[in-house]
């Protein structure tokens, strides 16, 4: 998996997780990545510095460091995933595990179609993409309720 950080042509930025690189060209080819915050589809990976792992545990500070409220006002970004989660949460079907099989038989026509979200490996996420079955990553994953 890798994680990418997005910005799209209104300049919102925002993160998503894909399979791997050739994995995001080809959702972004298809059409199918969005900007989280307001929709739009010219997205493009913004520059990121590399996370290193070096190994070593950091060493905490002495004193605790106090850099304002504990939590801060959401963002725009922070905002439209909140919604978009809810939209989501109400009106599609968690399916869990079982995503890629029933996505697959809503494209094959076995079963009717209908708004799902759900959970899929990273192999079974490149079988739906390479046979273009259209799919989309969401910015956030299920909670313990679902």
């Amino acid at each position: 998996m890798i994680r990418y950080t997005l910005k799209c042509a209104q300049g919102h930025s925002f993160e998503s997780w894909f399979a791997d690189s050739a994995t995001f060209d080809r959702l972004q080819q298809a059409g199918h990545i969005a900007c989280a915050v307001c929709g739009d589809a010219d997205v493009q990976k913004a520059i990121m510095a590399p996370s290193v792992s070096t190994g070593s545990v950091p060493t905490p500070p002495a004193e605790p460091i106090n850099d304002g409220p504990l939590s801060a006002p959401a963002s725009p970004a922070e905002q439209a995933i909140r919604a978009l989660r809810e939209k989501v949460e109400a009106e599609a079907d968690f399916v869990g595990s079982s995503f890629a099989a029933e996505a697959r038989a809503m494209h094959d026509g076995e079963i009717d179609d209908r708004p799902i979200w759900g959970q899929a490996s990273a192999d079974e996420v490149r079988d739906l993409v390479e046979d273009e079955i259209p799919i989309m990553p969401l910015p956030f994953g299920p909670t313990k309720a679902n």
